[in-house]
């Protein structure tokens, strides 16, 4: 068990704006698409030296390497940068991934996400993560502090036209299977914490069935894995206030039918939640610690430590045990700008010193 108020991120980090310069540099041929590469794992570098010199105790690489300039729109270092990995999905001629829009939630008939195919048996494909994490392990203060993530089986079939299983738990044991391989590989690289990421269990339309099956397949991952196991369910980061509409975000969801009974059953160390969901966890969680997502990624003020420490008494004093309470952000900082995103990083490290001291 992690030392209570432990604070992690929970994955992607600001993306610079000149991601979309170096890309148009690419498309011009004036850049290869491995200097493009060698400047993400650069900016890789800035988002590992800003959470250490914030505090963060369980820190990643900030997804840099998976992202393209995409600030606000799907998430394609979720999506795509694994389907393309993965045996089982249609490419084009020239080896790339294919995708078309597809609808998946009732609730908005025109929010839409690039969908890959599977138009045949899903098998291992090696998904990097044994090479992200010994970059990562290069330059984090502490190597044994160094978490990497993993898009969950739900959201990489979720999003897919399925052509050939017809059953989408079979489609998501079978994502199962390779993911479940690369965490065993990440264990034997030394890779202490490891993270599942599932963003659309209340989105609506998903029924309790879907998600029972995707605990399922969620647990299968897990089987067998030495290290710390985290799993973040939240509910999207992109809807970010009133002057930007984004394709996904609370929109998507049916708050009420948040499926915390389900989301319990995940056989993990560490659950981490938005934090507005905190007290639907009551009666619910087990021996899990719950890092609560307290730093609001939705809004662009930083908050001050003071303020966190009150939302966390509010949320989780009268029911959550110390020692099973963590921080996070409710979500990704991908879209932040960098100087908000490490504000925020810097209050939940103050905010974990506060709650000790009480």
């Amino acid at each position: 068990m992690l030392a209570e108020y432990t604070t992690t991120v929970v994955g992607a980090y600001s993306v610079p704006r000149w991601y979309e310069a170096l890309e148009k540099q690419v498309e011009q041929g004036l850049l290869t698409k491995e200097e493009m590469a060698d400047a993400q794992w650069r900016a890789s570098q800035a988002a590992i030296a800003d959470q250490d010199s914030a505090g963060v105790d369980i820190l990643n690489g900030g997804e840099m390497h998976r992202r393209t300039n995409n600030r606000h729109a799907p998430p394609n270092a979720m999506l795509n940068y694994f389907w393309e990995k993965i045996p089982g999905f249609a490419k084009n001629d020239r080896g790339e991934l294919r995708t078309r829009p597809l609808n998946i939630t009732t609730k908005d008939p025109n929010v839409l996400h690039p969908a890959a195919i599977c138009t045949e048996k899903i098998g291992y494909g090696d998904l990097t993560l044994v090479d992200e994490h010994g970059f990562v392990a290069t330059y984090a203060r502490n190597p044994d502090n160094v978490k990497i993530t993993m898009t969950g089986p739900h959201m990489l079939a979720k999003v897919t036209y399925d052509e050939y299983y017809g059953d989408m738990a079979a489609m998501m044991q079978d994502l199962a299977k390779v993911i479940n391989r690369n965490l065993k590989e990440l264990d034997e690289a030394g890779c202490r914490h490891v993270q599942i990421d599932e963003p659309l269990f209340a989105a609506a339309g998903v029924i309790k069935d879907e998600v029972s099956a995707a605990v399922d397949a969620i647990n299968m991952c897990f089987e067998g894995v030495k290290a710390t196991k985290w799993v973040h369910v939240c509910q999207g980061n992109y809807a970010v206030g009133a002057h930007y509409d984004g394709q996904i975000g609370h929109r998507y969801f049916m708050v009420e039918e948040y499926p915390t009974d389900l989301i319990c059953r995940i056989q993990c160390d560490v659950l981490m939640n938005e934090g507005d969901m905190t007290p639907r966890y009551r009666d619910h969680l087990g021996n899990q610690q719950l890092a609560v997502g307290v730093a609001d990624v939705q809004h662009l003020n930083v908050e001050t430590p003071e303020d966190l420490v009150k939302q966390i008494t509010a949320w989780a004093e009268s029911w959550l045990p110390r020692e099973q309470t963590l921080i996070t952000s409710s979500c990704g900082m991908n879209h932040l700008p960098r100087h908000i995103a490490l504000g925020k990083l810097k209050a939940m490290a103050k905010a974990r010193d506060l709650l000790r001291a009480s």
